[in-house]
């Protein structure tokens, strides 16, 4: 995982893989979205930004409350799943 949150990119297309193979599953967005938010918080807890992108999603999930880092995590999806 360290190597795939080198590149902002790279961690995109890394979680827009990870979200196909979840919808192939039969995953609905919800839960997917749900499952994100946690992925999200464990790495704003846990792992230091890498590069420019990441240092700002996590300067916004930080001041973000419970919903906004859902709406956060919904927008990270779409985001990957509109590659």
């Amino acid at each position: 995982m360290a190597t795939v949150l080198k590149s902002f990119e790279r961690w995109k297309q890394f979680l827009s893989e990870r979200v196909e193979q979840a919808h192939k599953v039969g995953m609905s967005d919800e839960t997917i979205s749900k499952l994100a938010a946690q992925v999200g918080e464990y790495l704003a807890d846990k792992i230091d930004p890498e590069n420019n992108e990441e240092r700002v999603l996590k300067e916004l999930w930080d001041v973000a409350d419970e919903q906004e880092r859902q709406t956060l995590a919904r927008c990270m999806v779409k985001l990957v799943s509109k590659e």
